[in-house]
């Protein structure tokens, strides 16, 4: 840590310590309330002939919350930047210490660093006289070091290669240190990546325990202000990912000189900041610093040239930047698209995802790039552009089916995780890939052994979910397979993971009677009641449901002690047009009911009693008179894009098994989109739920007495 004293003018040693010796004693007093009285200071012979503070408990990666305090104080008192060009030593109680000259000015960098084994001035072997020294040196007299005191600059891409290990670039620095101490941070990240897991944090814990590892972190502190920025940059990439925790003062106090010198950035030090960022937890000086950045981008986003660049930078600037900083990036980016590669048009998915910016027209444009040049796509890129699609909530049929059937036809090529890890983000964004759900049911029956119990589970899901099983040739076998591998993991698997997989059964209308026994135990139903998670108790009404609705012979006279539900809530919209439209072909809302709540907790939006022929709507109140085994129920359910699978009419499994139960318990179901109904005129709304609502029969005896009419 730099421990400068109060700097002297440019006169003689004796002079100071005549006139000058109260300076000295001041801060000298000021400092001994930073470092206690059992601390000396000494010359240190490595590296910059700088004072260096020796003590049991010192380490300069002390938490930095813990000493924040005392950093304060010395930032405060030591702001700038000292240079050492000669000094005085002598011995006062014994404590040996240094004077230092300040400079304004600051040297050039390559003045700063002399070899380990020689000291800027020879010091007489004699510990006990003052040593004497002209101290009215110009700055130019610098010039006159040999050349055999200055070591030869060593690169980082020199170092990574020459090293095999992290302790190998430390001994490296502890024999010749040179500058910049970036190079050294650098190499030691370089080879870090070369390693595998464990011998990564081997390594890492060789290297905090390394002699000269301290030495190199107070080396880069010291030079942090006169280094190239982009070094600095590099420097605290390379130490945040090498694992040196962020709340130290090394870490803290390159963050706040980065803070300090961001004027100083160029296109390539936005790249490399930007990739500084995305690597740093959130804290005071992250959050300051990525304000910074922003200014800064808004400021330059006009002047970025590399395409690569420019994403880096938007994908760091954060969901939280303000939108009209996110409209401009996306303005330059526009202006950018003729220039885009084919890995740019890939990467543009994550990187609007990053900063949560939905721009259709990049996306579409990208989409086609995407497609165009799908065949050789890898693995991680699809993953990442259908998570992308996801959180932007971006559906393109086309580029989902595109991606889909490259699938399908390189089907062979694909590990079987990794084509179910595709089919559960298809899922997540409701798309229904049929042609690959089917090859991939075959491969299922034709290698069960592939199964272990994470499989099952998403496999489960994944297939309930999209309602694929249904009418599916492969059906029977498809679903025995995958109730046999489970019977398999029953003692093992946790009671959630069970009720997950026996709720996923239950939407693809298949019941194994192993999964069902087990769940159905008092004490495993109680163990999921007592959970505070409310999915589990209405998967629990599910199973109970279907266990009194579906064809469950051999569970029939199972009945569950479940705790009551709360009411399903109607849909958020009033669906005044369905009413409406009702009202004007049936003849009033004497003939139809609203937001009924039927046994089960199943809700529907309208109900119609009409003769078993569907012939006749039939008015509320005749209802009583009637028998009912004369009435027809018919339930109109308004339904959402999201019950069905994304670009078709094919329902999603909890809508296709609410139609089941509701087909059980007597109605005939009709479904109306409301996303049609909102842009048909009201004549063809009346005409579209007419041809919904009657039978066939009776719509060409309207027809025919229409006709005759006329």
């Amino acid at each position: 840590i730099l421990t400068t004293l109060k700097p002297f003018g440019s006169v003689s040693v004796e002079s100071k310590m005549n006139n000058k010796a109260g300076s000295f004693f001041w801060n000298f007093r000021q400092f001994s309330t930073l470092v206690s009285t059992s601390r000396t200071m000494r010359l240190c012979r490595l590296g910059l002939c700088k004072p260096k503070i020796v003590h049991s408990n010192w380490n300069i990666l002390n938490n930095f919350h813990n000493r924040m305090q005392s950093t304060d104080i010395i930032r405060y008192l030591f702001q700038d930047a000292f240079i050492f060009k000669s000094y005085v030593g002598f011995q006062t109680k014994g404590i040996s210490t240094l004077t230092a000259l300040r400079i304004e000015r600051l040297l050039y960098a390559k003045r700063l660093f002399f070899d380990s084994k020689q000291s800027l001035v020879p010091v007489d072997k004699s510990d006990d006289e003052l040593k004497k020294v002209n101290l009215n040196h110009e700055v130019s007299n610098e010039d006159v070091l040999t050349k055999e005191t200055k070591p030869n600059r060593i690169s980082s891409r020199k170092l990574s290669e020459e090293c095999n290990s992290l302790s190998d670039v430390l001994d490296a620095f502890s024999k010749a240190p040179t500058f910049p101490s970036s190079n050294y941070f650098t190499a030691m990240w370089t080879i870090a990546k070369r390693l595998s897991d464990d011998q990564k944090r081997f390594e890492k814990r060789l290297m905090f325990s390394h002699p000269a590892f301290n030495q190199l972190c107070e080396h880069m502190m010291r030079e942090a202000k006169i280094m190239q920025y982009k070094y600095l940059l590099f420097s605290l990439h390379a130490i945040v990912k090498l694992g040196i925790p962020q709340n130290t003062i090394l870490v803290q106090t390159l963050l706040r000189v980065t803070q300090e010198r961001i004027n100083e950035c160029d296109e390539i030090c936005l790249s490399v900041l930007s990739t500084v960022l995305e690597a740093m937890e959130p804290c005071k000086n992250v959050h300051v610093l990525r304000t910074g950045f922003r200014i800064l981008v808004d400021q330059q986003v006009w002047k970025i040239e590399d395409v690569f660049t420019l994403q880096v930078v938007m994908k760091c600037i954060g969901k939280d930047a303000p939108i009209a900083l996110k409209r401009k990036l996306e303005m330059k980016a526009l202006r950018e698209l003729d220039r885009f590669s084919v890995l740019n048009s890939q990467h543009m998915f994550e990187v609007l995802a990053a900063m949560n910016h939905r721009s259709l027209i990049l996306l579409d444009e990208c989409s086609k790039v995407v497609l165009d040049n799908i065949h050789g796509c890898p693995l991680r890129i699809m993953i990442n552009i259908l998570q992308s699609c996801k959180d932007l909530q971006y559906h393109n049929l086309d580029l989902f089916k595109g991606l889909a059937d490259y699938v399908a036809a390189t089907f062979d090529i694909w590990k079987f995780r990794k084509v179910l890890f595709i089919l559960i983000l298809f899922e997540n964004l409701g798309f229904r890939p049929v042609g690959l759900m089917d090859l991939f049911m075959k491969r299922i029956v034709e290698d069960p052994e592939s199964l272990n119990m994470k499989n099952i589970l998403s496999i489960l899901h994944t297939y309930s979910s999209l309602n694929h099983v249904y009418k599916c040739q492969n059906k029977e076998q498809f679903v025995e397979v995958m109730a046999s591998a489970l019977t398999g993991y029953l003692h093992t698997i946790s009671s959630e993971n069970l009720l997950d997989a026996v709720y996923s059964f239950c939407l693809m209308n298949y019941f194994p009677l192993a999964p069902f026994n087990q769940l159905l135990q008092k004490d495993i139903i109680s163990e999921l009641l007592t959970s505070d998670d409310m999915k589990n108790a209405y998967k629990l009404h599910t199973l109970d449901t279907c266990l009194k609705l579906d064809d469950t012979v051999y569970l029939k006279d199972i009945a569950l002690s479940l705790p009551q539900l709360p009411r399903e809530l109607p849909p958020s919209h009033t669906n005044a047009k369905v009413a409406e439209v009702l009202s004007s072909l049936l003849g009033g809302e004497g003939h139809f009911s609203k937001d009924v709540h039927l046994p089960h907790n199943y809700h529907i939006d309208f109900e119609i009693r009409m003769d078993t022929n569907r012939n006749q709507v039939l008015p509320l109140s005749d209802v009583d008179t009637t028998s009912a085994t004369d009435i027809q129920r018919v339930a109109v359910l308004c339904v959402s894009r999201s019950a069905y699978c994304l670009g078709s009419s094919h329902p999603r499994g909890f809508l296709a098994m609410k139609m089941r139960h509701l087909n059980a318990m007597g109605f005939h179901v009709i479904l109306v989109n409301n996303w049609e109904m909102d842009k048909l005129e009201m004549e063809d709304a009346v005409t579209f739920l007419k041809t919904k609502i009657y039978s066939v029969e009776a719509l060409r005896v309207a027809a025919v007495n229409v006709q005759s009419t006329q």
